[in-house]
């Protein structure tokens, strides 16, 4: 199936990278300006999302931001809450979260992941309008799905270690296909048997 590409604007927007019934969609904030100016996820050097994505299990090698569509391939897709690329995603407004809410709920519901993964708390803290967001799995679904905060793996957050961000991205891999169980068929070739003790 061809991934889903959405552009408001062309010139301001970066394409979902989406199908249905994908095992996790990973939610940026918003795009970075790197990454709207070349169409292509996490493009910035400093980011570390595609290292810690594989490192954790979701890929068997490491794939390059130009190569950003293979991630289907592994049962993932990529999406962002706000389409409004910045330098920063404190540049952003509450009220642009508000306003893209419904929209992107309805966009998961559409598209049904297993699971939802925001990169760091606050969209979703934002869209809730709670600050009661911890890491890890959350207690209500969204959009249908299970829904997970992870770090953001941006080279502007170094709160996170590179291990540190590996271990709570592998706690969202083991829960999508537990140690010992079947992974789900678009991932199963993905993660080597030694990842997975």
């Amino acid at each position: 199936m061809t991934p889903s590409v959405t552009h408001s604007d062309p010139l301001q927007s970066l394409p979902d990278i989406l199908e249905p019934g994908l095992s996790v969609v990973f939610c940026g904030i918003n795009p970075g300006v790197l990454a709207a100016s070349t169409g292509r996820h996490f493009a910035g050097r400093g980011n570390r999302f595609w290292r810690v994505v594989h490192l954790a299990g979701f890929t068997p090698e490491q794939i390059s931001p130009d190569d950003d569509h293979t991630f289907l391939q592994h049962g993932c897709g990529l999406t962002t809450v706000v389409s409004r690329p910045t330098a920063r995603a404190d540049e952003l407004s509450p009220g642009e979260f508000k306003a893209a809410a419904t929209e992107f709920e309805q966009k998961i519901e559409r598209y049904a992941p297993q699971c939802v993964a925001f990169l760091g708390k606050m969209a979703l803290s934002a869209m809730s309008g709670t600050r009661d967001i911890h890491w890890g799995l959350q207690p209500a679904t969204f959009g249908g799905a299970r829904a997970w905060v992870l770090p953001n793996p941006s080279g502007l957050n170094r709160t996170f270690s590179l291990d540190a961000l590996v271990t709570a991205y592998r706690e969202l891999r083991l829960a999508v296909a537990p140690a010992g169980g079947a992974l789900p068929s678009s991932m199963r070739e993905t993660v080597p048997s030694s990842r997975l003790e």
